[in-house]
């Protein structure tokens, strides 16, 4: 066998490879960040599932507030469907922090309008979903630092050599979008439910 046959051989087997592990990596990559949103979803399907719990609760004692009750569930519904659209592929993830934002609104005046009912804020039900809602907050906070971090880690292989050279040949055409939220640093807090 000739020496170059030889080479040529050796050389489309590094090839080969190369390529065969870029394709794993895009869609190991592509993977994590999907699982990573997923426990976005869980986390904010949590929260929506306790605030009607929240506001059941609050009605008992708030009966002149009935506005400030109704526009927390209807920041709280409007922000589930949005993630729903998001979670199945017919809305754009970029949406969910105009949603969140609202929704920390509406719970922020609640909060607001509690402070006016100190039975409330003693009640052993109310106090168990404000800890559970504060738990959950910090969770989604902590889902949206893993899943910003495996889309900057699934964009930065995507964009490198030689990923860049086959992304498009196996279907990763585009960036994966971060979580942003206009105000960052209000969204990273959980937002304070005191009763």
């Amino acid at each position: 066998m000739d020496i170059s046959l030889l080479v040529l051989i050796g050389l489309l087997v590094v090839v080969v490879g190369v390529i065969v592990s870029v394709f794993n990596n895009l869609v190991s990559k592509r993977n994590v960040w999907q699982n990573a949103f997923s426990q976005i979803e869980v986390q904010l399907k949590r929260r929506y599932d306790l605030i009607p719990n929240l506001v059941e609760t609050a009605k008992g004692y708030m009966k002149h507030e009935q506005e400030t009750l109704e526009n927390v569930i209807a920041a709280r519904n409007q922000a589930s469907q949005i993630l729903k659209a998001a979670a199945g592929g017919k809305g754009d993830i970029a949406s969910i922090p105009g949603a969140e934002k609202a929704l920390a609104g509406a719970l922020g005046q609640l909060n607001v309008v509690m402070e006016s009912y100190p039975d409330l804020k003693a009640s052993a039900n109310m106090q168990q979903l404000t800890e559970e809602l504060t738990t959950t907050e910090n969770k989604v906070s902590r889902a949206r630092q893993f899943y910003n971090d495996a889309v900057t880690d699934y964009n930065t292989y995507r964009q490198s050599l030689p990923a860049v050279i086959f992304a498009g040949t196996f279907g990763h055409t585009s960036d994966a979008s971060l979580l942003e939220f206009e105000d960052s640093q209000q969204m990273q807090a959980a937002p304070k439910v005191s009763f």
